[in-house]
């Protein structure tokens, strides 16, 4: 299980242009997606919206067999949708709470999901609890176990934070689940495209993630799984004409599938270039690329433990591509902008963003590095040059 790194630098237009580790931002785009984009915005522009989306219709279809096959599961499992905020939206708030009900998630969740919790807490007065990390970081399966009653009415958790390497043990928490029969949704946005998701060793009932990640898919792109037999427990918080039919004057039924949580108005383009996107990754292994992209970030790990006045603060015992490290007297937005001044993108992962695993550590901003599989030894090495220089 290699990588032909050669090959998808040559396929990559962006890799002769940056040194770019912000994947877990937004990935350089593959030749193919990109060309497949802007075929279909031509072809749109040539003929009308409407009549570009029927002539592409296998185009898109396809796109649903691409995740389907992405996370092992039917077709009819999938909604595609504009990120994976508004996937991740429209299956929690799909829950009916009552006050008193239990969420529990994760210490280093995500601060788009920690406020739709406290909404949810404020409008219906659930209880939020973030389940308590092991000892290697990661959230505590033992702990969870323990948390475990007839309150608790959802757990979600995000499986690679984002704000460092951690890889939380996602199959051992839909294991729990299962046994308790307690509904399961698992943010994948990190790990959608740097590792295997099958859904049904996951155990999750519930799966959101975004196309412009680890995916190499376009921005505004986006899907969700449902699995069928919660389908039927949960309602879209919202409906329209694509996601239910208005049957009588005062009666309406929803779709049978998944695509209930989809709404009318597409990017075709993007719904395109999604189902490329995953292709070509499917095509190059999601083994393949979890050992080279792993590899790459042990490798960066060690390169930023030996610069002085550096410390690298991921933790976990299964790590991502995700490097996250601060400097004892560069600020991280700092070194960002006089590393962006060379061409090389990394970004900034701020208190904010994880709020309660940050302020556990004590930990302020801090600069995440994120590589992907076209990166290269060679441009690690240049990135930690250019860091010792400032």
């Amino acid at each position: 299980m290699t990588i032909d790194v050669a090959r998808a630098r040559a396929e990559t237009p962006g890799c002769r242009e940056v040194l770019h580790l912000n994947n877990a931002g937004a990935a350089l785009m593959p030749a193919p997606v990109l060309e497949a984009q802007i075929a279909h915005l031509e072809l749109e522009g040539r003929i009308g919206g409407y009549e570009a989306a029927a002539e592409a219709e296998t185009w898109i279809e396809g796109t649903y067999d691409a995740v389907a096959r992405l996370l092992n599961c039917a077709r009819e499992d999938v909604a595609l949708v504009e990120n994976a905020t508004v996937a991740w939206d429209m299956a929690f708030h799909a829950f009916r709470f009552a006050p008193g009900d239990r969420v529990l998630t994760a210490e280093a969740e995500y601060v788009s999901n920690y406020i739709a919790y406290l909404k949810a807490a404020r409008h219906h007065g659930i209880e939020v609890e973030a389940i308590p990390s092991d000892e290697s970081g990661q959230l505590s399966l033992a702990a969870l176990e323990s948390m475990i009653d007839d309150r608790v009415k959802l757990i979600s958790i995000t499986h690679l934070p984002t704000n460092g390497g951690l890889v939380n043990p996602a199959e051992g928490v839909g294991r729990i689940a299962r046994a308790a029969g307690i509904p399961y949704l698992l943010d994948a946005c990190q790990s959608a495209g740097q590792m295997a998701l099958d859904v049904e060793k996951l155990g999750c009932d519930l799966l959101s993630a975004t196309g412009r990640k680890y995916l190499r898919g376009p921005r505004g792109s986006g899907f969700l799984y449902v699995r069928r037999a919660i389908l039927e427990q949960i309602e879209p918080p919202f409906l329209d004409l694509r996601s239910a039919e208005w049957t009588a004057p005062e009666e309406y039924r929803m779709r049978p599938d998944a695509r209930r949580f989809e709404n009318w108005e597409f990017n075709y383009a993007a719904v395109i270039g999604l189902g490329v996107a995953v292709e070509y990754t499917l095509g190059w292994g999601l083994e393949a690329i979890e050992q080279r992209v792993t590899a790459l970030a042990e490798q960066l790990r060690a390169r930023l433990s030996a610069l002085p006045g550096v410390t690298v603060h991921d933790l976990g015992a299964r790590r991502s591509g995700i490097v996250s490290f601060g400097h004892d007297r560069l600020d991280a937005e700092a070194i960002k902008r006089a590393l962006g001044e060379q061409r090389i993108n990394v970004s900034v992962t701020d208190v904010k963003s994880t709020r309660l695993d940050m302020e556990r550590r004590r930990l302020g901003d801090l600069v995440r590095a994120s590589a992907h599989y076209y990166n290269t030894e060679d441009e690690l090495a240049r990135f930690t040059e250019a860091l010792a220089a400032l």
